[in-house]
């Protein structure tokens, strides 16, 4: 009976012990438990600028097995996003798995013609724009004006390159509000799932030298404007966690 006793406590103060360390994490987008053709969910919003007319196609679809968001621009530029609130002090590390068919062999980090990739990961986060100085405010405004409101004021960009090494990063050819950080690189991976982590927190610090706000919004983005190619690639799940994971 004692040793029984004992036993149970060892569960119960085992239980207590997961419980108290268990991983935190918020979904961002839970593309597995959606079925095939089925609608995006509400809280998924498009994001078209209204300079250019030709929009990439979401779709939900099944891949080994799998529901995964596919990703078709042809000659387009749109994408999806969801609004927000994550404290990135709190769950830093940015994970998710993607896959394209081919890279697009005119990417240009530098070049504003050669703004398009087969793959990009916007995260968005809060910044008042009364804290930019009144030149750089001015700017904002008129490229809103031209590009549309959604552009945001603080934004980290991660994409799938054509030459550049995963790691390289460059401000945005058309704002130096977003910083592009390449997430994956090349044809050696394309047609294979690729999973990815980042901490965001410690890359908003390198990219713009200050605390990091909390996160607005995440938006994933295939775009083929610029260079007017085909571009198709898939997305997994996505979701924000407190602890670096052993990706395989």
């Amino acid at each position: 009976m004692r040793r029984s006793l004992q036993l149970v406590l060892l569960i119960c103060f085992a239980s207590v012990g997961v419980g108290a360390y268990a991983m935190q994490q918020v979904s961002v987008a839970d593309f597995s438990n959606l079925r095939p053709g089925d609608p995006l969910p509400a809280q998924w919003e498009a994001v078209t600028v209204s300079s250019i007319h030709k929009h990439t196609q979401y779709t939900l679809v099944s891949m080994d097995g799998v529901t995964v968001l596919q990703a078709d621009a042809q000659a387009s530029m749109s994408g999806i996003a969801r609004k927000l609130d994550v404290d990135p002090h709190v769950t830093p590390w940015l994970q998710w798995r993607w896959r394209i068919a081919q890279p697009n062999d005119q990417s240009d980090l530098h070049n504003a013609k050669g703004d398009d990739f087969p793959a990009r990961l916007y995260v968005f986060f809060d910044f008042d724009i009364d804290r930019l100085p009144f030149f750089e405010r001015l700017v904002v405004r008129i490229t809103r004006a031209i590009y549309g409101d959604q552009l945001p004021l603080a934004a980290l960009c991660y994409v799938w390159a054509n030459n550049d090494p995963p790691g390289t990063t460059a401000w945005n050819p058309h704002t130096r509000r977003v910083r592009t950080i390449v997430a994956s690189s090349g044809r050696d991976d394309a047609g294979k799932w690729v999973s990815v982590q980042r901490d965001v927190s410690s890359e908003y610090r390198n990219a713009f030298g200050e605390p990091v706000p909390h996160v607005t919004g995440v938006a994933v983005a295939t775009d083929s404007d610029d260079t007017g190619v085909q571009s198709l690639a898939w997305y997994g799940d996505i979701v924000f966690t407190d602890q670096e994971q052993h990706l395989q």
